[in-house]
């Protein structure tokens, strides 16, 4: 029998089937998470912060309908209500407890007086009252045990069993202990009225203000003499001077001849010498209706819009009388006014960053007048929005920023 001829699928090796080994997938799993921790860690570090910048609001420019000047003039800063505090008796200054500059409310006590002797008197009066009170209580008792006696005798005389005479004497006496105790009652009102008296020495020499205000100055030291009226010598007048901030207001002596110019309620814009960049908004509060013969002007009393802490009296002011009924209007077409710190130059244009959404928004404007730390921009801006004062260095077109103090 013959054997078949060898064919390729011979030489086929036949291999065996491995077993499958277990895949050790566990540990890669921690390094990756590991690594995508530590990545975001690195990123939370390593990624951009905003900006801490210094914003301030634009301000529209307020206007007024009639914006002419019919006249200038100059005068000072008062108060309608300033007091030299003194006292109502004459006395040694033992505690003074004020500084200028102090604010004190209405009935504070601001010095104290030597009471010695007042409070020795009033000790006294308050003795002598108490003594009279107890006599009048004595009296009351007596009066009681008369009445009695007046009673019984009374009664006896009726049944003859005592003298005329012995009811007249018991009726004189129970007289004579309501007349004393009607005379010790007046006594009794007498040493009230005493005391009070004495009390209200004891609360004179405390000197307390009379209205609520600021301390201006201080006129008199511990251990100083201080009455009502000036008598010479050393002895003071007054402890302090205490304007009232709220009754501030400017006078101004208005030549007579121009005097028709101004009217009740007219708008003034007023500007203290000490801050000439300052447009305050006032009216005029009444015209005094008399003239000087001597400086041939009329005083005018100017009220401010609102008063600010850098008014104090007797400040210089130099004042615009407005045109008469002139009405204040804010308008958007006169521009707005941003601090000059906020206007960078870049690429040869005037520009301003303006918070937006957290982010700085670069925008290019138009300066139509500058003055003193502000500038007037008449586009680019308007009212209302946050501009960043004093951009940082390398701050960009939509960075991200906040806003605060830097």
């Amino acid at each position: 029998m013959s054997q078949p001829p060898p064919s390729l699928d011979d030489l086929r090796i036949e291999r065996r089937a491995l077993p499958d080994s277990p895949t050790r997938t566990g540990p890669w799993l921690i390094v990756i998470a590991l690594i995508l921790v530590v990545g975001a860690i690195v990123w939370w570090f390593a990624r951009p912060r905003p900006l801490v910048v210094r914003t301030a609001m634009a301000r529209a420019v307020a206007t007024a309908a009639g914006d002419r000047t019919v006249l200038n003039a100059s005068g000072y800063v008062t108060a309608r209500r300033d007091a030299t505090v003194s006292s109502k008796i004459t006395g040694k200054v033992t505690e003074v407890l004020v500084e200028e500059g102090l604010h004190v409310k209405e009935g504070q006590t601001l010095a104290r007086l030597d009471d010695t002797n007042v409070q020795a008197s009033f000790q006294l009066a308050r003795a002598q009252l108490a003594a009279a009170d107890s006599a009048l209580q004595e009296s009351r008792v007596r009066l009681k045990e008369a009445e009695q006696e007046l009673q019984r005798f009374a009664a006896l005389t009726k049944s003859n069993a005592a003298a005329q005479s012995d009811f007249d004497h018991a009726e004189a006496a129970a007289l004579a202990w309501r007349a004393r105790l009607a005379q010790q009652q007046s006594e009794l009102t007498v040493a009230d009225r005493t005391v009070a008296i004495w009390q209200q020495q004891v609360d004179d020499t405390i000197i307390r203000a009379p209205f609520a205000g600021i301390v201006t100055s201080k006129n008199a030291q511990p251990g100083e003499m201080i009455s009502p009226m000036s008598s010479g010598g050393f002895t003071r007048t007054g402890i302090c001077t205490i304007v009232d901030m709220e009754s501030l207001e400017i006078e101004i002596d208005v030549n007579e001849s121009y005097i028709n110019r101004v009217a009740a309620g007219q708008p003034v814009e007023a500007t203290l010498d000490a801050y000439a960049g300052w447009k305050i908004p006032c009216k005029v509060i009444a015209i005094i209706p008399t003239a000087d013969r001597q400086k041939s002007t009329v005083r005018v009393r100017v009220g401010f819009d609102r008063l600010d802490p850098r008014i104090l009296p007797e400040m210089a002011v130099k004042v615009a009388f407005r045109e008469s009924g002139a009405v204040a209007t804010t308008t958007a077409d006169r521009g707005v006014i941003v601090p000059k710190s906020a206007l960078l130059s870049q690429d040869g244009r005037d520009v301003i960053f303006v918070l937006q959404n957290g982010r700085a928004e670069r925008r290019a404007v138009s300066v139509a007048s500058s003055q003193d730390n502000e500038i007037v921009l008449s586009a680019g801006a308007s009212a209302g929005e946050k501009i960043v004062a004093d951009p940082p260095a390398g701050l960009t077109d939509g960075a991200a920023v906040e806003e605060g103090k830097p």
